[in-house]
């Protein structure tokens, strides 16, 4: 193997470009620390598939190759800095906290996101204060990388990103949101609450009712109900309730499946026909939530919703969750008259609940 390895670290310098980025790949198969200073020479080649094999060499190497990547951050090349923090993104760790911190600051914003990328992956405290800036940054995938790695980092970023809720500027309400509900932090969920009721960007405050879905913690219940009131909240909420998965809130989604209390006005979704609204497709997310919750108080009203077209995927889907308990509801549908794309959704929810035409349930039924 040490022959192979000095071979293919010559064969990098070779002048035919693919004879480069095949020794750039076996260098990478063969992990030898050794490789890790010659493969670095390529982030420079003139060649970009050749660039692309070091880069996944160095990625392969791991461990090994961290602290001389961490140096290539500083390089004046931009090109370069890009390479290194691609690959510290996937590989990073605390020896390269420093170097990836400072390029927080570079004005390549691809060495930024995954500068951001690499230092939720380290998920060192000291990452937090110079994260917070990005997440007011021009471009999107940057903020996003940060709210996601002050997510990742946890506890250490709780203050700043509950701080950050009163920011001016939406973006970083929004961000600082998101980066909460990914925490999944119940010390975020009265700040949430509020943000929910008083926030005066739809944007930032739709996205608390997902953040509060996502930290699921049933003190949200009752707040979440209130807001189903709101059109623009009300499928969101519905979502959230089916991810918080309490079973106060069965009856009330049951409600909302079999259209016992619909909202006084609903928008028509753009190019999907007058029956296709918001409220049609709150009630498809009101079946997906019911299957979630495996409550069986919800097999009849989904079983009911396999009658409506635009909620008869989702109960079908909803029903399967269910196992065998739903057999005995389904089959008796299969005698009756039915459209035959109903008949299909039955027949697929009972193969998937475990029943096959010809086996006996312990009931005596088949």
């Amino acid at each position: 193997m040490a022959d192979a390895v000095t071979e293919q670290i010559a064969a990098l310098r070779d002048e035919d470009w693919a004879i480069r980025g095949e020794a750039a790949g076996l260098l990478g198969n063969f992990k030898d620390p050794r490789a890790v200073v010659p493969l670095i020479s390529l982030l420079r080649d003139q060649d970009r598939s050749v660039r692309e094999a070091a880069i996944e060499a160095l990625r392969s190497i791991g461990a090994p190759a961290v602290e001389t990547v961490g140096t290539c951050l500083t390089e004046p090349d931009l090109s370069v800095q890009e390479s290194a923090s691609a690959i510290l993104a996937a590989i990073a760790d605390e020896r390269a906290l420093a170097p990836l911190i400072k390029v927080l600051h570079s004005d390549d914003w691809i060495v930024r996101m995954h500068a951001a990328k690499a230092l939720g992956r380290v998920r060192n405290a000291d990452a937090v204060e110079p994260l917070m800036p990005l997440l007011q940054d021009k471009v999107k995938a940057v903020r996003e990388e940060a709210a996601a790695a002050l997510a990742a980092i946890g506890d250490a970023s709780i203050p700043h990103l509950l701080k950050a809720l009163q920011h001016e500027d939406w973006l970083v309400r929004l961000h600082a949101v998101e980066s909460l509900g990914r925490s999944r932090s119940k010390r975020a969920v009265e700040p949430l609450l509020s943000v929910l009721f008083n926030d005066q960007d739809s944007a930032v405050r739709e996205d608390a009712v997902r953040a509060l879905g996502d930290i699921g913690d049933p003190q949200a219940i009752d707040y979440l109900f209130t807001a189903m009131r709101e059109p623009g909240l009300r499928i969101l909420a519905v979502e959230a309730l089916g991810r918080i998965g309490d079973a106060r809130a069965v009856p009330v989604l049951i409600d909302v499946l079999s259209g016992t209390s619909p909202p006084k006005a609903t928008r028509t979704v753009a190019g999907c026909g007058d029956q296709w609204n918001e409220e049609a497709m709150t009630q498809g997310a009101a079946a997906r939530a019911l299957g979630a919750s495996g409550d069986e108080r919800a097999i009849p009203s989904l079983v009911a919703a396999l009658n409506q077209t635009f909620t008869r995927v989702e109960a079908a889907t909803a029903l399967a969750k269910f196992g065998a308990k739903v057999i005995p509801v389904l089959l008796p549908l299969l005698n009756e008259p039915r459209d035959e794309n109903l008949l299909f959704h039955v027949r697929e929810t009972l193969a998937a609940a475990g029943w096959r035409p010809g086996r006996k349930l312990r009931t005596g039924t088949k």
